[in-house]
Formats: C-alpha cells, sequence, structure tokens
C-alpha cells in the first residue's frame, strides 16, 4: 500500500487561487448601444448581431394576457 501524501496550506490555496470568479463579458450592441452578455440576444432589445431572434411583441402579450387572468381569478 502507498501511503498517501499530505495536503499542504499553501498547496491547497495555490489550487483555489484559479476558483476566483470573472467578470462577465459584456458587448455593446452597435445600433441601438444597449449592452447584453457575450454571445446571447439582447433582452431588451431581442436583437442577435444586427438581427431580430425574439419577438418582443409576443413576450409582452403573454405577460398582459397572463396578468388579466391573474387579475380576473381574484375579483
Amino acid at each position: 500500500m502507498v501511503v498517501r501524501m499530505r495536503s499542504t496550506r499553501s498547496h491547497t490555496g495555490n489550487r483555489r487561487s484559479h476558483h476566483a470568479l470573472a467578470k462577465p463579458a459584456l458587448s455593446k450592441d452597435s445600433k441601438t448601444g444597449v449592452v447584453h452578455l457575450r454571445h446571447i440576444a439582447s433582452a431588451e432589445t431581442g436583437m442577435y448581431k444586427g438581427r431580430p431572434v425574439k419577438s418582443l411583441q409576443k413576450k409582452l402579450e403573454r405577460s398582459l394576457k397572463r396578468a388579466q387572468a391573474k387579475n380576473q381569478k381574484k375579483a
């Protein structure tokens, strides 16, 4: 049987020094100037790489419909 090596505090600290969290990479849309996460469509405009990919109109309609249904349940 092999005796297991001790893991010293300095060894543990050296390993954990690479666990620090980095700041998220942000991008600014060239047309609208909205700041968003890289490689992700903007939540405000629904655009990605200058093209619309999310229909914000559908999202607004859905949220209004849910709010109306919730108000009808209360009344």
